[in-house]
């Protein structure tokens, strides 16, 4: 299959275009519970800062989901740790990484953009930076996710699983009433990682970008390949120079595929919002799927993908 033609006219499905009036919230994947979150919160008002802040939160108190927050699958020491970043309208954002025993990384991250003259904070310094803010230690390792991470002892065997691996992630991009764009991306990152990977997802213009004059982009996929290319930011970068979201999306897939002779190993996904309110999403493999609100509906797309 030839490579996408950056000269190419796209037609955007029906289902892609949204009313600029409305509020949208589109989230990578299918954390349907997190983008109504969002989706109901912007129809009432909420900013869309505030919004996508709890929209996320949703996902990092859910034990089942074993990619994101409390419960997350560790690293192949025994620790889970989180990376979370979050970003407003004005371009200010927040973000930390490597963060052990705190159930709400992006809360973290929007004190550290509000109350420290810092961007990103780390580590143990993440750590006690979270405790000082009043947040609670809890313990992140659940009893499943100690289970097969012992499971997967008996192995060591480390190799991301198309599909699976990317659903580390959830990326969520918010426009409100007032035309306002802001997002937020948190994750526990690759399960059974090398203790201190931190991927793209808690860095800026990689997991996440936003320029409220423009639109914003949010990544999901092995993150070593999206921090290669900057790809959130070149996404922002090319609907700037008046691109659709759906082509910058696929123009940064196609960034990747160029660069890579072995991209059937691995997925990537970007999902787009601009001003207009038009969506986009484009993904190498097939299978990436992101949760589009919009009039109080809330509903699961497929993505376009390459292969």
């Amino acid at each position: 299959m030839p490579l996408v033609s950056s000269n190419l006219s796209f037609n955007l499905p029906d289902d892609q275009i949204v009313s600029a009036q409305n509020p949208v919230a589109i989230t990578t994947w299918n954390f349907q519970e997190a983008n109504s979150t969002a989706g109901n919160l912007l129809e009432k008002g909420t900013s869309a800062l505030d919004a996508a802040e709890m929209g996320v939160q949703v996902e990092e108190s859910n034990v089942k989901n074993q990619t994101v927050g409390k419960g997350g699958a560790p690293d192949r020491d025994g620790k889970v740790t989180l990376d979370a970043i979050i970003m407003a309208p004005n371009g200010d954002f927040g973000s930390v990484a490597f963060l052990e025993n705190i159930e709400h990384p992006v809360s973290v991250a929007r004190k550290v953009m509000e109350e420290t003259p810092h961007n990103m904070l780390v580590g143990e310094g993440a750590y006690q930076f979270a405790l000082s803010q009043g947040f609670e230690s809890v313990n992140l390792l659940t009893e499943e996710s100690e289970r097969k991470w012992k499971n997967w002892l008996k192995e060591k065997e480390y190799k991301p699983i198309i599909n699976i691996e990317n659903h580390d992630t959830i990326g969520m991009l918010c426009l409100d009433s007032k035309g306002d764009i802001a997002g937020a991306c948190t994750t526990s990152g690759l399960a059974y990682k090398m203790r201190g990977r931190v991927g793209d997802s808690p860095i800026i213009g990689s997991g996440l970008f936003i320029d409220n004059e423009v639109g914003g982009a949010v990544a999901t996929g092995l993150g070593e390949e999206i921090l290669k290319n900057v790809s959130t930011f070149l996404i922002v970068e090319l609907m700037r120079s008046g691109k659709s979201p759906q082509e910058a999306c696929e123009i940064a897939i196609e960034r990747i595929i160029k660069k890579n002779t072995y991209y059937n190993d691995f997925q990537v996904a970007f999902l787009a919002l601009n001003k207009k309110g038009e969506v986009g999403s484009f993904c190498i493999h097939p299978g990436f799927t992101y949760e589009l609100y919009r009039e109080g509906d809330n509903k699961n797309v497929k993505s376009k993908f390459y292969l």
